[in-house]
């Protein structure tokens, strides 16, 4: 086991026992934080947020600039009975991964002279809202090149494998709350049941259809109302949407039903339905550019047999809100193939961490293709 792959290994394995959800990485923040900063890197962090960029190379030679995204966070689930920070989206495997590229990359000193690499470590990609404030912090301002990387199930991309482009949707998460009051169980006339009222809108939700031939999908992922008084009607409730489309387009389209839903519901029993949070992702925006390069960095590592096409899934990531809010960035996510099983978010996600180094080793070759050294 060579000394870069021990400690990608051993820097997985601290990132997966100290997971921290989106907002609290702050512990995180700061173990990446001295890494950097031990490799000699330029690190920037922030005051009234989580993350950490390091940058490395030459940055006022007129380089271009390529930087490499990680996201930080862990999702809150339960696991085995209890309720806790889990790593199940891979984010542990993404941080490992980009701290090995700047390992490797080290081991070359002439390099440092040739290249202009930032590695940007973002915070709360699973809520949607750490790219947009990176972005606020001027993360991208001088970047030219934008990669990221992501482990993908087994039933998307094998073990040995890659994909040069993981095509997302848009994504939106919806959460709202229902607005009465209490009854006595025997009364069911003197109020509307927000139990029966969050049942008519996931009936209403099932009666959307939009075009068959781009994916699109809505359902209601949680719902509370009650309380340990079974003979009180409660009038009051929370419930969360989570919608998806493959596209932008098609995602403005599914909001504006939801909207009706909910004014239709307000009229037929007469409640308040009022939306406290509405958050969401973008759709990618695809570059031909970027792809080639990946797709070259994945031919070179894992043979050209090895690279796969296209990855077009529903799931999402804050990672296209980069090229959103600037356009002229060329940027794509490569989807590594590794054994994942049973699938992202499973509280017991697992993959083969020999992939580790195939995601170090097409990172590298892809980030040096700009310089052409």
């Amino acid at each position: 086991m060579s000394f870069i792959e021990r400690r990608v290994l051993e820097t997985f394995d601290y990132l997966h026992e100290n997971a921290e959800i989106s907002w609290e990485e702050t512990e995180t923040t700061k173990y990446i934080a001295s890494i950097l900063q031990a490799s000699n890197c330029e690190v920037e962090t922030f005051d009234d947020c989580t993350g950490v960029i390091g940058k490395f190379g030459s940055f006022n030679k007129g380089l271009p600039v390529v930087a490499v995204r990680a996201d930080i966070d862990a999702l809150w689930q339960e696991v085995n009975g209890v309720f806790q920070a889990n790593h199940s989206c891979g984010h542990d495997a993404h941080m490992s991964m980009v701290l090995g590229l700047l390992w490797k990359l080290q081991q070359n000193p002439a390099l440092q002279e040739k290249v202009a690499i930032k590695f940007i470590f973002q915070p709360a990609e699973e809520d949607g809202t750490g790219a947009l404030k990176m972005i606020e912090k001027q993360a991208i301002a001088d970047v030219d090149y934008l990669f990221g990387i992501h482990l993908r199930p087994f039933q998307e991309t094998k073990m040995g494998r890659a994909t040069p482009v993981i095509v997302h949707g848009a994504t939106r998460s919806i959460e709202a709350e229902i607005i009465g009051e209490d009854a006595h169980g025997a009364r069911p006339h003197l109020n509307q049941n927000a139990v029966e009222i969050g049942a008519q809108i996931v009936t209403m939700l099932g009666k959307i259809h939009l075009d068959p031939r781009i994916p699109y999908s809505i359902k209601m992922t949680n719902f509370h109302a009650g309380g340990k008084s079974t003979n009180i009607i409660p009038g009051n409730g929370s419930f969360a949407l989570d919608l998806r489309a493959q596209n932008n387009e098609l995602m403005e389209t599914l909001e504006k039903k939801v909207n009706f839903i909910f004014e239709a519901v307000r009229n037929l029993y007469d409640v308040e339905i009022k939306v406290t949070n509405s958050t969401g992702v973008a759709a990618a925006k695809i570059d031909e550019e970027a792809i080639n390069i990946m797709q070259n960095a994945i031919k070179k590592v894992l043979g050209d047999e090895n690279v796969d096409p296209a990855l077009v899934t529903p799931g999402g990531d804050d990672f296209h809100f980069y090229t959103i809010k600037k356009p002229s960035l060329k940027a794509t996510m490569v989807g590594l193939g590794c054994d994942l099983e049973p699938g992202l978010h499973h509280p017991h996600m697992s993959f083969n961490r020999d992939a580790l180094m195939n995601g170090v080793a097409i990172l590298y070759e892809a980030v040096l293709q700009p310089y052409n050294v």
